[in-house]
């Protein structure tokens, strides 16, 4: 069976088994798949090596070169410390680290420390796992060169990841991404990735432990964005961390907006890399709510929150009688964007150089409730790096003339307000949603209601997400066959509409069907076809940059001239029906092989 391997599979997983620069468990993990002849395992984890995205690493943790590892820790921090070195020549170094509760979270963390400190650059660590927005304000409040979270954000617990950020506090973007790419991956000897053990870091005072004061110059930024003090005592919360580092930052914030009656889930208090009681923890995922939904009927409360293990995404249920209904993350920005905004204008502190900024597979709701502002609106491609880069260009003077960022946010359960951070903040956005309830409740009206209300003054928009898994060897190229036949055999119509404008992001390329005429894109590369329908509708397809998978976006909208508050829920319906039609039929020609 082992001859059936290629031969440079065959040749790394022996040498993963057998070489001294390998720990014992290491190489007993890879000599036992010899031994049982797993190919399709071993062909998975030496097929490749694990790449280093735009946004840091991810995979499957175990023993392997594309899996998530020591090996792979060392080498991705052993590129970024000499990234560092070519940007910052001569100059004393400092990165910022912190870690959610997955497995290994903690371990990976000290071991980018040893990497970091044999180059002679200073690390700040936290003394407990902290979230990612954590990281991006620590990042800027100790003026650091760069930034380090080990984590693997939403992704199941089999997984662990390794997200980089800059001096501005954002993901990496270019040319810091591609020229660590590169650096990346040239380092292919594993046994000539350097290092100095931990107890020598801290006898060279390279390493310094960050504690409460950050989290309490944290709140003290964060307070800065409660706009109304009224209503508060009347709200009921309930909130679950499903396992992640959460808990340590979000009741004690929604405690300093002045929110006291807030419920813990106790099953999914406690951080835990397992996520014992979910398949995923992620408030995408209906599945991920059934332990809070229990306590939320008992409690009567009136929002459930949810964030998943970095607390950078919030889930958001909101009741309806004596029910609960999920708010998906296009509604979720939404209702920020015109809280933020509204409250800004209503106290005449709103600036005139106001920014908003979306991505592409973003609902357009967002951007009519900025226009209704007098709000310039943006879009960035997916992923929130691209918010938080947009952010800097305007503070650099990159991008001119300068407009001030106010908030943002993207369908994946991300938002942003203000700019003391520079990644998706659930930990902010659950208080500024727990306040917007408060303040809607004093004027006689429920979240569900105002979403309505936006409904009717922007018109009513549906969104849906399906998404795809194929993992391994075999599933990254089905996916690659995926989005090249689809490319080839693009659809003219879709539920009864046509097709009339296609944005191809890899090529850079926006084609009008009925000229033929094609125009360039402003984005930067990325691999995403969007389809733009005679009415408005839009389907969006990428794969994940993060995960195993292809995702399919799709919007559906009814213009506000055609809404009326009585047809609204018959409206609904009819959108979800058009939703799924067209789902249906572009989903008929994905095919992956």
């Amino acid at each position: 069976m082992l001859q059936q391997l290629d031969p440079l599979i065959l040749k790394r997983a022996t040498e993963w088994a057998t070489s001294p620069i390998f720990d014992k468990d290491t190489q007993n993990e890879i000599a036992t798949l010899l031994e049982k002849k797993d190919t399709k395992s071993l062909s998975d984890r030496f097929y490749r090596d694990l790449e280093l995205g735009t946004g840091g690493l991810r995979g499957i943790l175990g023993a392997g070169t594309a899996y998530m590892n020591l090996y792979n820790i060392r080498k991705a921090t052993t590129a970024l410390a000499l990234h560092m070195k070519t940007q910052f020549p001569g100059q004393p170094l400092s990165v910022a680290l912190s870690y959610d509760s997955r497995n290994f979270s903690r371990f990976f963390a000290e071991r980018a420390v040893e990497v970091l400190a044999h180059h002679g650059i200073h690390s700040l660590l936290t003394t407990e796992m902290r979230p990612v927005p954590f990281l991006s304000f620590m990042v800027r409040k100790y003026h650091c060169h760069a930034g380090i979270c080990i984590t693997a954000s939403h992704n199941p617990p089999a997984y662990n990841g390794y997200k980089v950020y800059w001096q501005d506090g954002a993901q990496l973007t270019p040319p810091h991404d591609q020229h660590m790419i590169e650096q990346y991956n040239a380092l292919t000897d594993y046994g000539a990735l350097a290092y100095l053990p931990l107890t020598e870091v801290e006898k060279a005072e390279l390493l310094t432990h960050v504690g409460a004061e950050l989290d309490e110059a944290y709140y003290e930024k964060a307070m800065r964005y409660s706009f109304h003090k009224e209503g508060r005592e009347g709200v009921s919360l309930v909130y679950t961390p499903i396992h992640g580092t959460g808990i340590f930052v979000v009741p004690p914030v929604l405690e300093r907006f002045g929110f006291h009656h807030v419920s813990i889930v106790e099953s999914q208090k406690t951080p835990d890399g397992n996520f014992p009681t979910v398949k995923s923890p992620n408030p995408e995922e209906p599945s991920a709510w059934e332990h809070a939904l229990v306590l939320a009927k008992e409690k009567r409360a009136d929002l459930v929150f949810a964030t998943d293990p970095d607390s950078d995404r919030i889930g958001v249920l909101a009741r309806k009688g004596e029910d609960y209904v999920r708010l998906n993350g296009n509604q979720i920005g939404a209702l920020l964007t015109e809280y933020v905004l509204a409250s800004l204008q209503e106290k005449g502190e709103l600036p005139e150089n106001a920014l908003m900024v979306t991505t592409i597979v973003t609902s357009d709701l967002q951007r009519d409730i900025a226009t209704s502002h007098n709000v310039h609106s943006e879009q960035t491609l997916t992923g929130f790096k691209w918010i938080g880069d947009r952010i800097e260009a305007y503070e650099s003077g990159r991008r001119t003339p300068y407009r001030q960022f106010i908030c943002g946010g993207e369908e994946s359960f991300g938002f942003l307000a203000g700019t003391f951070i520079r990644d998706k903040d659930a930990v902010l956005s659950c208080a500024l949603f727990a306040e917007m309830c408060a303040y809607h409740r004093t004027k006689g009206h429920s979240i569900l209601d105002v979403l309505d209300q936006l409904f009717l003054q922007h018109g009513v928009y549906h969104e849906t997400l399906s998404t795809f898994t194929r993992e391994g060897k075999e599933g990254a190229e089905e996916i690659k066959r995926a989005m090249a036949n689809m490319r080839r055999h693009l659809p003219t119509s879709l539920g009864g509409f046509s097709v009339m404008e296609v944005y191809d992001y890899k090529n850079r390329t926006k084609l009008h069907l009925r000229s033929g005429k094609t125009e360039a894109l402003e984005l930067p590369v990325s691999d995403v076809l969007q389809l733009v329908l005679e009415n408005g509708s839009k389907v969006s397809i990428r794969p994940s940059g993060t995960e195993p998978k292809i995702k399919i976006y799709l919007s559906v909208k009814r213009a506000a001239n055609l809404v009326t508050r009585e047809a609204l829920p018959q409206i609904k319906e009819e959108l979800a029906l058009l939703a799924s039609q067209i789902e249906a039929e572009f989903l008929a020609g994905l095919k992956f092989t």
